[in-house]
């Protein structure tokens, strides 16, 4: 294995850009949690992709977002500068040919990082006028000094290859560091609450603010049936009741849709109990965030 390559890579860019679906096609699975909304993906993921002799670890930094307001964010911005620092290389993400206050921060994060970053320019299949492409990227080539610039579309998986490409020529000699079929290091417990905190985010879209979590309570596995029940925490009495909606039937939709995702996880038979709790101002205290698990690991 004298040629095998193996490092860390993070993901960032200001929340919305197409991270975690980006992700989740250089993995060819779904890990990371995507929705149409932004400041979904609160945790460092690992996913790592093996491509014969080189091997990916991916990690998913949280968005990067202005630093005032609710503790959620602060403790988000601190995990993502944190992910930045022991990385090998970066993944810097931008949508098309917008260039905002939130990808001029995100890239000043990258630069106090001090790592080789790769641009990626997302979503390019939308672009009416690829013309257009050329004068944004010379502009963008005047922000920093980005190892490539590589064109993507997340969504159809085209150029991914390049960036593939790319990425392992920044990454040291190395003995890989996970075996080739995992995927995550994270626990089922963990993924499974991101699926229904997945489900929750598609099915109440603008209705519920962020400010959900699922902790998982239970989960056992008895005659080859993965018991699991989660408890969904939400910020007000009023959330709950949209949470479960006209006569539990939002909750069993969800319940529904995160069952068939688990089983296919676990690749087992689940039962999956769900039950809203309100724990009110959580978002807002980093006490309660840090024992949910929303802080640095290490």
């Amino acid at each position: 294995m004298g040629s095998s390559r193996c490092g860390m890579v993070a993901i960032v860019g200001r929340p919305n850009v197409g991270k975690s679906t980006l992700l989740n096609h250089l993995l060819g699975q779904k890990i990371s949690i995507t929705s149409r909304k932004p400041q979904t993906t609160r945790h460092r993921i690992l996913g790592v992709a093996t491509r014969e002799e080189v091997q990916i670890v991916y990690v998913d930094t949280p968005g990067l977002h202005r630093s005032e307001g609710k503790a959620l964010n602060r403790v988000m911005n601190r995990a993502a500068l944190a992910a930045m620092r022991d990385v090998d290389a970066v993944l810097f993400v931008v949508d098309r040919l917008a260039w905002t206050e939130g990808d001029e921060q995100a890239l000043e994060a990258v630069r106090r990082a001090r790592k080789p970053t790769l641009l990626v320019i997302n979503k390019t299949d939308r672009l009416e006028d690829r013309a257009a492409l050329l004068p944004h990227i010379e502009l963008l080539r005047g922000k920093h000094d980005f190892a490539a610039i590589v064109p993507v579309s997340a969504l159809r998986g085209s150029n991914l290859d390049a960036l593939e490409r790319e990425i392992g020529a920044l990454l040291p000699m190395a003995e890989h560091l996970f075996p080739e079929d995992q995927v995550t290091d994270r626990s089922e417990r963990f993924m499974v609450a991101e699926i229904v905190r997945e489900k929750l985010v598609r099915q109440l879209g603008e209705e519920l603010p962020y400010a959900s979590a699922v902790q998982i309570e239970e989960f056992r596995v008895e005659r080859e049936v993965v018991h699991i029940a989660a408890l969904i925490l939400v910020d007000k009495p009023g959330q709950k009741a949209i949470v479960i909606g006209q006569g539990g039937a939002r909750l069993k939709r969800v319940g529904a849709e995160a069952r068939a995702d688990i089983e296919r996880l676990l690749g087992a038979k689940v039962m999956l109990r769900l039950w809203v709790k309100v724990r009110s101002g959580w978002a807002d205290d980093e006490r309660a965030l840090a024992s949910l698990g929303y802080q640095e690991d290490g």
